[in-house]
């Protein structure tokens, strides 16, 4: 039987750098080929390396199959401190080599994201970078896009495209949310009290819309709901990706908003905004868009595992809620 300690201090003295490199890029594209693209290797080389890996930890990393790598439950333990050990030496590095003024960090974030997600996100970094200023940047989700692959962006949180603009790129998805209609209290179709029958749906044609702009992912099922229960917008009609304009057209006049869930989230804890059921289908994934590149800086490192951790913890509450 191998001995723990002998196993362990052999690992410690033969892993390399590398080894833990390859292991993460499996781990995120669940794929050996795409990760040995973005490691800028062949397919032959992430396979020795995580066989070497695996020999010298003495236990499988990852169930490999036809369709993809996935973790096994060693390999998810053994993921959480081999990205930390790799963030904490690439901000040793860093730490050396940075200039006084760090160069900012530029995040690409949808409007209806950017408020609900963003803060928790901030905090953290700013706690390990105090120094780094952070800018952000809203837009629609193509333009987002773009400015990634631009080198404009260092990372975006936003919704998949289509393959053509997602070349490379990686997306992880952080979380799923249904589409909403709200309204404001004292509104025509806000129920009057827990006991009375929904509005029919066909009212809802009747007073002032807010949607997103056409042309986005969010819009297409919003256009879909409509369709599918015969409402045309026959009291006018607001296109738009600001959610403090759509806030105040909600709550200081008449017109329903379909919106993501986490844009109104705050309103409806509050009581300031009802949800007119029923929730829109599909959910739309929100995810966090990097470049496929063999390594990213220490400070994109940091504010990749504050998404991970805060994407965590609102797919618990989540999950939590519908139960």
């Amino acid at each position: 039987m191998p001995d723990p300690a002998r196993t362990r201090d052999r690992a410690l003295g033969r892993i390399r750098l590398r080894h833990l490199q390859c292991f993460l890029a499996v781990a995120q594209f669940g794929n050996l080929r795409r990760a040995a693209q973005a490691l800028a290797i062949t397919q032959p080389a992430v396979t020795k390396t995580l066989n070497e890996l695996e020999e010298l930890l003495a236990k499988p990393l990852f169930v490999r199959g036809r369709h993809g790598a996935t973790l096994t439950i060693e390999g998810e333990t053994f993921m959480r401190h081999a990205s930390d050990s790799v963030n904490a030496l690439g901000s040793a590095v860093d730490s050396v080599l940075r200039e006084a003024d760090a160069a900012p960090l530029r995040v690409g974030v949808l409007p209806t994201v950017a408020a609900a997600f963003l803060p928790g996100v901030l905090k953290v970094f700013a706690a390990r970078w105090p120094q780094v200023p952070v800018r952000v940047g809203t837009g629609r989700n193509t333009t987002l896009i773009e400015q990634l692959r631009g080198r404009k962006l260092d990372a975006v949180i936003g919704r998949l495209a289509d393959p053509e603009l997602m070349a490379s790129l990686s997306f992880e998805p952080l979380y799923a949310e249904p589409m909403l209609i709200v309204l404001r209290h004292g509104h025509a179709l806000a129920p009057r009290s827990a006991r009375s029958a929904p509005p029919a749906l066909a009212a809802i044609g009747a007073h002032p819309l807010v949607l997103p702009p056409a042309g986005t992912l969010i819009r297409q099922v919003a256009d879909g709901f409509l369709r599918r229960h015969g409402i045309s917008a026959q009291a006018g009609l607001v296109e738009t990706m600001d959610t403090a304009l759509a806030r105040a057209l909600v709550l200081q006049a008449d017109n329903l908003w379909f919106t993501p869930r986490g844009a109104v989230q705050a309103d409806l804890d509050a009581g300031t905004m009802l949800q007119l059921s029923p929730e829109l289908t599909p959910e739309e994934p929100v995810g966090l868009m990097l470049r496929t590149e063999p390594a990213i800086g220490a400070t994109v490192q940091t504010f990749v595992s504050a998404v991970r951790a805060h994407a965590a913890t609102l797919r618990r509450q989540r999950k939590g809620h519908i139960r």
